[in-house]
């Protein structure tokens, strides 16, 4: 039978705290195989749509990211924590399960009216994706589409996104916590 790119991830049990159940894309990243049919079904639901730009959500969204944008042949753009990119930049906070977290991007990463494709590995509680979505609309672009290998449901992600007027793609989801 034909492995799917659920077939790729790992699951850690007990990391980064007890009682979580770690899903490890870096297995995936490191099939040539695996990582291809992600990439490719990643942005399948985008082949033909006008795509200006690929946002990553930091890490893995980078690798994620680089390669959509590149088969799409478009621009990529980093979205990283707090104090790591160079340039002016502007910022946005979002919730942890324990505190808050902030995310920027450079403020001439986009253009007004330029078309988006948000792309991270995981989507769990949304509020790294949101705040990347933020972050492009605080600049003039449109986020034409949210794009994630593996969803949490029961973490509530995908239902935030939707409830901001997004499309959310994803490849696979995995239940629980």
């Amino acid at each position: 039978m034909a492995k799917t790119v659920k077939d790729y991830i790992r699951t850690i049990v007990d990391f980064p705290h007890e009682g979580i159940l770690f899903r490890d894309v870096t297995t995936l990243f490191a099939d040539p195989r695996g990582f291809r049919m992600c990439v490719d079904q990643l942005l399948a639901p985008y082949a033909g749509m006008r795509i200006d730009k690929v946002a990553g959500l930091e890490a893995r969204g980078f690798i994620l990211g680089g390669a959509v944008a590149h088969q799409l042949s478009t621009g990529f753009v980093p979205i990283r924590k707090k104090g790591k990119l160079p340039g002016r930049t502007i910022a946005q906070s979002y919730q942890l399960e324990y505190g808050e977290a902030v995310v920027e991007i450079h403020d001439d990463a986009l253009q007004p009216g330029e078309k988006v494709l948000l792309v991270d590995d995981l989507l769990a509680t949304g509020g790294t994706a949101e705040a990347g979505i933020r972050l492009i609309e605080a600049l003039g672009g449109e986020v034409v589409g949210c794009a994630f290998v593996v969803d949490l449901p029961d973490l509530g992600g995908r239902e935030k996104l939707v409830s901001l007027g997004m499309e959310v793609h994803s490849l696979c989801a995995f239940e629980g916590l």
